[in-house]
Parts: C-alpha cells; structure tokens; sequence
C-alpha cells in the first residue's frame, strides 16, 4: 500500500471534529512472511486493515492484493483475503462446521468442497473437538480457532487479522501462533497480524511496520528495529521509534 489516508468526522453542528485516522501509511507485505503490525491503541492499525478489506474507502493512496486494486475490484481483491476481525461474528445457534461451511458456500465452494476443507482445517487447527458443537458457550480461543478457519476456508494466499490474540489465554494464544506459523511455512502464506502486544511480535513476526498517529514511523525485522533505536530492548525500541518526535527520531 501507498501513501494510504482516512478521516472521520466525529459530532455533529458545532461538536464536528475532523480526525484523520490515517495519514500516509506505506508497507509491503511478502509471501511466506508474518508482518506486525504494531502500534498502540489509536495508532489507525484497525482503520487501515478495514480499508484493506475494502469495508471502507481511503481518502488517498493505493492498495493492491497480488496486484489487484482492491478500489477498482474489490470482488477480485477479496477472493485472496482471508480476514479475521476483532470482531469473531460466529453464529451461536450453528455448530462450528456449520459456521465454516456456511461462509464455504457464500465463496462459491460446493458442499462437497466445503466439507472437505472442514477436514484439512479442522487438522490444521485442531478443530475435532469442537466441529459438532454448537459456538454459542465457546471459549475465546475456541471462537478464536472457528473464526480463523472459517476466514481461511477458500484457501487464500493472503491472511489479515485484527488483534488475534485479544481475550486469549496463554495456550489458546500459543495454539494460534503455532496454525500461523504451519500456514507461512508449509504453504507459503502472506499473513499480516495487527497487534499491540510487544511480545507476540517478537515471538510471532519476520517484519514489523510500526505505526503512530496514523502513519508509518519504522519497519524492519526486530532485531533492525532495535538497532536502529540503539537497544537490545524491542519494547524500549517501538517507543523510542513511535513516540519520538519526527526530528529526534533515529534515522533508518
């Protein structure tokens, strides 16, 4: 993406603020690679990911999945996303192969197909458990797992999740870093994380964009990251590369 901008205007009359949610964001994800999104909360992390999704129009700049302009064809650009929101949105009354195999169909899947990807997904996730029973009553991590599966149930090259690891306990947590890292490194998956957890990063990611007010301050592995603020620390490196004012930030 290039030189990515979104405002909202919050109130109305007299109360209207202008607040620009994003103001100039430039990264590229790779194939086979985990990129970071990091920043705090307010950074515009949530804002460009939607944008990306197409689930709400830039103001300015460009995005491109696999080449494809998701403003001119959105259709095109989300067939090769799967997306996992913060929001998990399962149906409570459906079981969880029902809940994946629904969103199956709605991507053109046959039933036959769509069963079959339940098996390799239910594997892939350690699902087997749960694949009979109804979602309403799941744990975060159980929602966590059915939601990832059913965003990954068409097969796409490209993976966004929106603060996967919100509400999760430690082995929920480190079952899912676990599924990423099979999906990068046994089929080549291009998978960008949005967090503000410093150790997931670390744990997690092979590239790390760092946002602050909206835009891009850093990016680089983590190791380079802390290089350039001058620490072995990363936590000491994303607020010395974050919050530092633009002249006094370590050039990179």
């Amino acid at each position: 993406m290039q030189g990515l901008r979104r405002r909202f205007v919050q109130g109305r009359g007299r109360r209207a603020q202008v607040v620009q949610a994003v103001d100039g964001v430039d990264f590229r994800a790779a194939d086979a690679c985990i990129t970071g999104l990091l920043g705090s909360n307010g950074a515009g992390k949530t804002t460009t990911l939607r944008m990306v999704a197409a689930l709400i129009a830039p103001d300015g700049g460009r995005i491109a999945v696999d080449g494809i302009d998701v403003a001119q064809a959105p259709r095109a650009a989300l067939a090769r996303l799967g997306v996992l929101s913060d929001a998990r949105g399962l149906y409570p009354r459906l079981t969880a192969r029902e809940n994946i195999v629904y969103y199956a169909r709605l991507h053109g899947l046959s039933d036959a197909a769509a069963q079959v990807r339940v098996q390799e997904l239910a594997r892939a996730l350690e699902l087997q458990p749960l694949l009979e029973r109804r979602t309403e009553g799941f744990s975060q991590g159980e929602r966590m797992k059915t939601a990832l599966a059913r965003a990954l149930v068409h097969d796409p090259p490209n993976i966004i999740l929106d603060e996967p690891t919100n509400g999760l306990d430690v082995l929920a947590t480190r079952a899912l870093r676990r599924a990423l890292q099979r999906l990068r490194d046994e089929q080549g998956k291009c998978i960008i994380v949005s967090t503000h957890v410093m150790q997931e990063v670390q744990r997690l990611c092979d590239h790390v964009v760092v946002m602050a007010a909206g835009r891009t301050v850093a990016q680089g592995s983590v190791a380079a990251l802390c290089t350039r603020a001058g620490t072995s620390d990363f936590e000491q490196a994303f607020v010395t590369l974050a919050f530092a004012p633009a002249d006094a930030r370590p050039p990179g």
